[in-house]
């Protein structure tokens, strides 16, 4: 809990009990003034209200953060795992794949260079 939140409750009915003792005595001044206060604190405990929220925010975002860096190593051993073992099921089906890949990459990259676009002569 944030110290905000602690004190913004403080001054909240800080504030009351003066807009009440004014209310009693009849006390405009005083009656303002705790209205003032009340007003003051429940700001000041919204402030910390928000600051703890980001506070929860960030932590939990660490937190995943966290979990998928320490879990990522896993993730491609798994997929490395599971790659070979597609392979070895279906070795022929996987060197088409391979082939097709390897050919659609050779066509990329022989394209001859692109003409720069004519100039126009007036």
């Amino acid at each position: 809990m944030d110290t905000d939140r602690i004190v913004g409750s403080a001054k909240e009915y800080a504030g009351r009990a003066e807009g009440a003792i004014g209310d009693v005595a009849g006390d405009a001044k005083t009656q303002a003034s705790g209205k003032a206060r009340e007003a003051a604190g429940t700001v000041q405990n919204l402030y910390g209200q928000a600051k703890d929220a980001v506070r929860d925010a960030t932590d939990t975002a660490a937190g995943y953060a966290k979990d998928a860096y320490e879990n990522s190593g896993e993730t491609f051993r798994d997929g490395s795992k599971a790659i070979a073992q597609k392979v070895q099921d279906n070795p022929l089906g996987a060197l088409l794949v391979a082939g097709g890949i390897g050919f659609a990459l050779a066509l990329l990259m022989s394209r001859p260079a692109r003409r720069p676009p004519p100039r126009w002569r007036y």
